[in-house]
């Protein structure tokens, strides 16, 4: 079996804000057999995020596989609103990087 980091699978991993509650995780993939693969992986699910990130699966707000964008979309409820005392991250566009080194088993 051979295993890759999803950043040399994906075309693009990405975070931003969806909201000022929200933050949205997109990882868009060049190819169908790339994504299918990654998919049948097991890598990228509900479960797997929340265990990457260390949150209960109930911040976890929406889980999609959107196959005519050939891409996989999360996304979490913030501990705090956005631009709030205490938010180390405004825009939410600093929290893909746990994504960048997740091992997918092809």
């Amino acid at each position: 079996m051979n295993t890759r980091k999803l950043s040399e699978l994906a075309k693009t991993i990405r975070s931003k804000n969806a909201g000022v509650n929200k933050i949205t995780f997109d990882i868009i993939f060049r190819d169908r057999d790339t994504y299918d693969a990654v998919r049948r992986s097991r890598a990228l699910t509900r479960d797997a995020m929340a265990a990457l990130y260390r949150i209960d699966q109930e911040r976890i707000s929406d889980f999609v596989e959107y196959d005519p964008g050939l891409a996989i979309k999360f996304t979490i409820y913030r501990l705090r609103p956005s631009g709030s005392a205490g938010d180390g991250d405004i825009f939410g566009a600093q929290q893909y990087a746990p994504l960048l080194d997740l091992p997918v088993a092809l």
